[in-house]
């Protein structure tokens, strides 16, 4: 059954800003009913805000917003754009003077293809939460993945391009109703791998002017470990479900959606990369967290194979969706 992504689970809306000169990007994921939400870091090269919101220790019990965004740590500027625009709604968390939005974001890096002194900034941030809708999510080279590439161990002129992609599923016949939806920004250091037929399909390339992979892994093994190891990648995950959860449980379902990283890309979680995932809550019906997990880790590998499959030829480098 065709799905819109995302914003298949009731109470998220997601909106996108690109700019396809610079490539770069934000995409804003509202939940201005608030969401409950946890999350999980297993990459070494993270770049977020306002995590320590979604810790079972922290005081305030939802989040109102997600900002995921390119630049390095300088696009970390467009979140409080996002902020700024749920405050003008009246949407947060209440003190006696104001509603406070809470808005965690993370960004990835992609200053390396397009113009790196174009970042987003809080005006890209305020358009992308003003984009935001329910209906289908834009996949491909849109928003945060304006500019993501995978496989760079020989750099930009071996990589291929990649974007963001969507997938949702449902959870079983046992709990009617209920759904995990995943949307990933795929900016890794190693190569994607599709979970349907087993087979990488985009990554590393043998030469610049070849499609042939060469398989980042095997390049590893074969190399000085100082050889194209940079810290210039990061894949970003949001994870949400209709069934109701605590922020342990959502934590709980944010880490075990890793495992859809584990199944599409291959190496992950290294050094080079930021890779996480934040799990959101919004509706009542019941499920395990450990059948919500399996399924948002099947969400997250099927949403990562169509960042690839989606993503269109930009700055010189090749996508699989041509041009």
């Amino acid at each position: 059954m065709p799905t819109k992504g995302l914003t298949d689970i009731d109470g998220i809306l997601a909106g996108h800003v690109s700019d396809f000169d610079a490539l770069t990007g934000c995409t804003a994921i509202l939940c201005e009913r608030g969401a409950v939400a946890g999350a999980s870091i297993q990459g070494g090269a993270s770049g977020t805000e306002e995590f320590e919101t979604m810790s079972p220790w922290h005081i305030t019990p939802v989040i109102h917003g997600i900002l995921l965004a390119g630049g390095s740590a300088f696009g970390l500027e467009a979140v409080s754009g996002v902020r700024r625009f749920l405050e003008h709604k009246g949407v947060g968390f209440a003190t006696g003077y104001a509603n406070v939005p809470i808005v965690p974001g993370a960004i990835l890096y992609d200053l390396g293809i397009g113009k790196a002194g174009v970042r987003p900034t809080r005006e890209m941030g305020e358009a992308a939460a003003a984009a935001a809708t329910n209906g289908p999510v834009a996949e491909g080279c849109v928003g945060a993945g304006t500019g993501a590439t995978v496989g760079k161990i020989d750099g930009m002129r071996q990589a291929m391009k990649s974007g963001i992609g969507t997938f949702t599923v449902e959870v079983g016949a046992a709990w009617p109703g209920v759904q995990v939806s995943a949307l990933v920004a795929v900016n890794a250091f190693g190569d994607v791998r599709d979970i349907e037929t087993g087979q990488l399909i985009a990554g590393a390339r043998v030469a610049p002017d070849s499609m042939q992979l060469a398989g980042t892994l095997s390049l590893m093994r074969k190399r000085p470990s100082s050889a194209g190891l940079k810290r210039e990648n990061t894949t970003l995950a949001v994870v949400a479900t209709n069934a109701r959860l605590n922020k342990v449980q959502a934590s709980r379902v944010a880490f075990l959606a890793h495992h859809g990283f584990v199944r599409a890309i291959e190496p992950v979680h290294t050094s080079m990369d930021g890779d996480l995932c934040i799990a959101l809550s919004t509706g009542q019906l019941d499920a395990p967290v450990d059948v919500l997990g399996v399924a948002a880790a099947e969400a997250v590998a099927r949403a990562i194979a169509r960042a690839v499959k989606l993503a269109k030829t930009m700055g010189g480098v090749p996508g699989l969706a041509g041009r």
